[in-house]
C-alpha cells in the first residue's frame, strides 16, 4: 500500500515537474515572440525615421538646387533686362544733358535722373553679382572668395584673415563652398556680432579642410542643432552634397569654430 502511494506520488512529481517546464517553455516563447517583436517594430520604426531623414534631407538639397537656379535666372534677368534699360535711360539722359538749349531747372532735373539711375544701375549690378558672381566662373573659387573677403572688408568693420588654397573641385562643389563661406559670414555679422574672421581652405589628399572661426557672441551647438534655422540647415544640405563632415564649436561669448572635411575626392 506504501509503495502505491509512493508510485503515485512520484508520478504526480514528474507530472508538476513536466507542468512546470511546459509552463517555462510557454513563458520563455512569449517573452522571445515580445522580444522579436518588439525588436521588429522598433527597427520599422528606425526604417521610417531614416525614411522621413531621407526625404528631409532630398527636399533641402532640391530647395538648394532651385535656389541656385532662382538666383542664375535673376542674375540674367538683373543683366539682361533692368541694366540694359538702365543704360538706355543713362545714355538718353546724357543726349539730353547735352543739347544747350535746355534751361538749368530742366539741366538739375536730367542731373538728378542721371545720379539716381546710376545708383540704381550699380545696385542692380551688384545685386546679380551676389547672386552668381561671375569671378567663380570665370577665376575659379580661390579668386572668388579673395573677392568675397575684400568686398566685405570695404563694406563692414570686419577683418578677414585668410589662407586660401587652389582645389580641384567641380563648379557645382565650388559654388557650394562659395556659398556655405557667404552664409557663415553672414551669420557672424549679423548675429554673432563678431569684427574678426579667419578661413582657411587647405587641399587635404583628395579632399579639402575648410576652417572658419570668428570672435562673436557664440551661441549653444546643441541648441542650435535641435532647432536649426534655414541658413544652417542649408550649410548642412550643403556639406551633405559635398561628401564631407561638418564639426562645430561654439561657446557663448567666445566666439565659433566650423570645420568642414572631405576626405574624398570632389
Amino acid at each position: 500500500m506504501v509503495q502505491e502511494f509512493q508510485t503515485e506520488e512520484s508520478k504526480l512529481v514528474l507530472v508538476l515537474i513536466f507542468a512546470v517546464i511546459f509552463l517555462l517553455i510557454i513563458i520563455i516563447g512569449v517573452i522571445f515572440f515580445f522580444f522579436l517583436s518588439r525588436r521588429k517594430i522598433i527597427q520599422k520604426e528606425k526604417e521610417k525615421a531614416d525614411l522621413r531623414i531621407a526625404n528631409q534631407e532630398k527636399i533641402l538639397q532640391t530647395s538648394i538646387a532651385v535656389q541656385e537656379t532662382e538666383r542664375k535666372r535673376i542674375a540674367q534677368d538683373l543683366h539682361d533686362a533692368i541694366s540694359s534699360k538702365l543704360n538706355v535711360v543713362s545714355l538718353t539722359t546724357n543726349v539730353l544733358l547735352s543739347d544747350n538749349q535746355i534751361n538749368e531747372k530742366q539741366k538739375n532735373t536730367l542731373e538728378q535722373i542721371l545720379d539716381i539711375t546710376s545708383t540704381t544701375l550699380e545696385s542692380s549690378r551688384q545685386i546679380a553679382h551676389d547672386l552668381l558672381p561671375p569671378i567663380l566662373d570665370k577665376f575659379g573659387l580661390k579668386a572668388a572668395l579673395e573677392e568675397l573677403f575684400e568686398d566685405f572688408s570695404k563694406n563692414t568693420t570686419i577683418e578677414i584673415a585668410h589662407n586660401i588654397e587652389e582645389l580641384k573641385l567641380s563648379e557645382t562643389n565650388q559654388l557650394h563652398l562659395f556659398r556655405i563661406a557667404q552664409e557663415l559670414i553672414n551669420n557672424s555679422i549679423r548675429h554673432g556680432m563678431a569684427n574678426k574672421i579667419e578661413v582657411n581652405l587647405l587641399s587635404k589628399n583628395k579632399g579639402f579642410k575648410f576652417n572658419y572661426s570668428d570672435n562673436g557672441g557664440g551661441f549653444n551647438v546643441s541648441k542650435v542643432n535641435k532647432n536649426a534655422g534655414i541658413g544652417l540647415q542649408n550649410i548642412k544640405s550643403r556639406v551633405k552634397i559635398l561628401d564631407a563632415d561638418l564639426n562645430i564649436d561654439s561657446v557663448i561669448n567666445q566666439g565659433s569654430r566650423f570645420v568642414i572635411q572631405s576626405i574624398n575626392e570632389a
